[in-house]
């Protein structure tokens, strides 16, 4: 799985976080979010092949705002809905709501948005973030 990974992606690092949730991360600054959008895709349809689709809870690209704060879109790959999450800076646990309704209203004409805000579930220790 990691081989076909890195086919897709390129360079690709797997790791895990402090819940024990493991990770395939992919650096690419150069790619549109479409792109990565439609690697993302590649990667979940190559895993859930690969017969690890229960595993599979969500995707996200992270970005950096002008303020420099961290910014996620999140995929959630059982619903096929995306939403924005934004933790504050050095405030462990806490979320930037702000920003992430802004984030919403940018998104809603290009994604499909889970609209129930309760599955807009934090990602604390994701990497990126």
């Amino acid at each position: 799985v990691r081989e076909e990974a890195r086919g897709l992606l390129g360079e690709a690092e797997f790791t895990q976080d402090s819940y024990g949730y493991s990770w395939v991360v992919c650096r690419q600054s150069e790619q549109g979010v479409a792109g990565l959008v439609n690697d993302l895709h590649a990667v979940n349809t190559s895993l859930q092949d690969g017969g690890f689709g229960p595993q599979l809870l969500c995707s996200l690209i992270d970005f950096r705002d002008n303020e420099g704060r961290p910014l996620a879109v999140v995929y959630l790959y059982k619903r096929g809905t995306f939403y924005p999450f934004a933790p504050v800076p050095g405030q462990r646990e806490k979320r930037d709501n702000t920003l992430e309704l802004q984030m919403r209203a940018l998104l809603a004409e290009d994604l499909p948005l889970e609209e129930d805000l309760g599955r807009w579930f934090p990602l604390w220790d994701a990497p990126g973030l």
